[in-house]
């Protein structure tokens, strides 16, 4: 898939530039799963020379987005829809004890966080920017981990967090094209009164039911696009159910 990538940038920001430029065109599905990225087309088309597009493909090796191939060539990584069952039952895992804790264990202030948190999400929302939700949903998640007081489990979460953000954008989507978005942003809301109450059991719950939402409606959603390609069994009760293959 070509893609039209926003080639303004400001003086003296090179490396940065090509490194955000490309990472929000993978998040947002614009550099499609498998996509071959080449240096000198990047730099060109970024007014700069290789090397900054060469140390940007670096960093997002390094955080899973791109893989570089035997034969040195890099490609925009495969959505591996074979693993999402394992990815989902330890995003449920992180999501759930992350919650509990912030339950337990907030503060006034980290109730101020997250309720910010959960307004920049509103707001995107509202915008329709599925790449500015994600984002926010990001920062939701990260605020009620980070008032669950456990820096370990909310780093695991998180970078659960960032390896799910192109599912995520297809679920979005799927959302948009099904239902009312307004059903995310009541999840999250219910998932706060909760922290809030410090009712620990009732978080846990929400949580799960949180990610087996996602897990469901991304599952019907690649029935509803891969069928041919892709025979996956339908949205099932236990999380870590399901198969397929990489996208």
């Amino acid at each position: 898939m070509d893609s039209e990538i926003e080639t303004k940038r400001t003086k003296g920001t090179g490396g940065r530039f090509a490194y955000e430029t490309l990472r929000d065109a993978i998040l947002s599905l614009d550099l499609a799963p498998g996509q071959l990225l080449d240096e000198t087309t990047f730099a060109e088309r970024f007014s700069m020379s290789r090397s900054p597009v060469r140390e940007a493909f670096i960093r997002l090796a390094a955080e899973g987005l791109v893989v570089t191939l035997a034969n040195r060539s890099t490609i925009v990584a495969p959505i591996d829809v074979q693993s999402f069952p394992k990815y989902v039952e330890a995003l449920d895992i992180a999501q759930r004890i992350n919650t509990r804790l912030a339950a337990e264990f907030r503060s006034e202030a980290d109730l101020v966080q997250i309720a910010k948190a959960q307004t920049a999400f509103e707001r995107s929302t509202a915008r329709g920017n599925h790449l500015e939700m994600s984002e926010a949903n990001k920062q939701f998640h990260m605020a009620i981990a980070k008032a669950g007081k456990n820096s370990y489990l909310s780093d695991f979460y998180e970078r659960l967090l960032d390896q799910g953000r192109r599912m995520l954008h297809l679920h979005f989507d799927y959302l948009k094209r099904t239902q009312d978005g307004r059903l995310l942003t009541e999840e999250h809301i219910a998932m706060l009164e909760a922290i809030r109450a410090r009712d620990v059991e009732q978080a846990d719950a929400l949580a799960h039911s949180h990610t087996r939402q996602f897990r469901d409606n991304f599952l019907r959603f690649m029935q509803e696009n891969h069928a041919s390609a892709m025979p996956l069994g339908g949205p099932v009760s236990a999380l870590g159910s399901g198969s397929a293959r990489a996208v």
